[in-house]
């Protein structure tokens, strides 16, 4: 016979799914997380395309040699 866990229930009162509601959003968090997740990709598409011309440029001169 095979022993299964007991699953654990959660259970939630009205007064946590009203205080979720009520919470207001911070523009400027979000401006923030905006502008640098902007900042990380355009840093990551800077390091793809160099290593894409290095990669295209190594492969023309060993074709020439």
């Amino acid at each position: 016979m095979s022993v299964q866990p007991e699953q654990e229930k959660q259970y939630f009162s009205t007064q946590d799914s009203q205080s979720d509601f009520n919470k207001k959003v911070n523009v400027n968090d979000l401006m923030s997380r905006m502008n640098e997740t902007k900042k990380q990709e355009k840093k990551n598409n800077i390091i793809l395309s160099a290593a894409a011309i290095s990669a295209v440029t190594v492969f023309g001169i060993i074709l020439t040699l």
